[in-house]
């Protein structure tokens, strides 16, 4: 079956539309599912300015649909998935909302701490939503969340999702690594588990805030003794000691 979005049979009004060339401003047709035009005036090869690449970002199937796809969808591509990973650990938790809100917090942190550190964003997302992954497993085999039965259980389920969604090996590598001891640092870890490692130990600790309540000076040990980042640090007084 062609794919309903490449089909003109659903086309509507407006799927043959013009579009100013970047070059030198004239106007080139483009067809809804051409990913790139050339323009016959100065020759200048540029992107559909309407053309939707998100399926196209993680289709294994996209070069058959839409032919080569831009060199900024490719590029994309790595940092398109951490969505698709969002959601399926959202379908994996199923009812669970406290284990989906604490990896979304996770995520979030990940990201404000990975961007100032300069981390690999794709990485260090996909491995923050996905690091409470082996709890229902855990439950299940051991009646116990603990965190050794979460660093066994959770790399296979990961590699599972990240197989299925097509991820690049390497990122399975290193996603499952994470995950595998994402409780217990050693004495040399990459830039991409200490995010994730501080963006965790933020949100327990924000947990753990709700549950009792902690001395303002025993926190401010915790910050500065325990996490592994500058930017982790700064961002766990940001949200812990506003």
């Amino acid at each position: 079956m062609k794919c309903p979005g490449q089909d003109t049979q659903y086309w509507k009004p407006g799927s043959i539309f013009e579009a100013k060339c970047p070059g030198c401003g004239t106007m080139v047709e483009f067809f809804k599912d051409d990913p790139t035009r050339r323009c016959g005036k100065c020759g200048h090869r540029f992107v559909n300015p309407e053309m939707d690449f998100g399926c196209a970002a993680y289709c294994p199937f996209a070069d058959q649909c839409v032919g080569n796809l831009p060199p900024e969808v490719v590029a994309q591509r790595k940092d398109l998935l951490k969505d698709r990973v969002a959601i399926e650990m959202k379908k994996y938790f199923k009812t669970d909302f406290k284990r989906i809100g604490h990896a979304t917090r996770v995520a979030r942190y990940a990201e404000r701490i990975g961007k100032e550190m300069e981390g690999n964003m794709p990485v260090v997302l996909i491995a923050a939503y996905l690091h409470d992954i082996g709890i229902p497993e855990s439950e299940k085999k051991y009646n116990s969340s603990a965190a050794k039965y979460q660093e066994i259980e959770g790399p296979p389920v990961a590699r599972q999702i990240l197989t299925r969604l097509k991820a690049p090996e390497e990122l399975i590598l290193e996603v499952c690594d994470i995950i595998g001891h994402h409780h217990h640092p050693g004495p040399e870890e990459s830039l991409n588990f200490k995010v994730v490692y501080d963006a965790d130990l933020i949100a327990n600790l924000e947990d753990n805030m709700k549950e009792r309540q902690l001395d303002r000076n025993k926190l401010q040990n915790i910050i500065d003794q325990s996490f592994l980042t500058p930017k982790g640090q700064e961002q766990a007084r940001k949200v812990l000691l506003p």
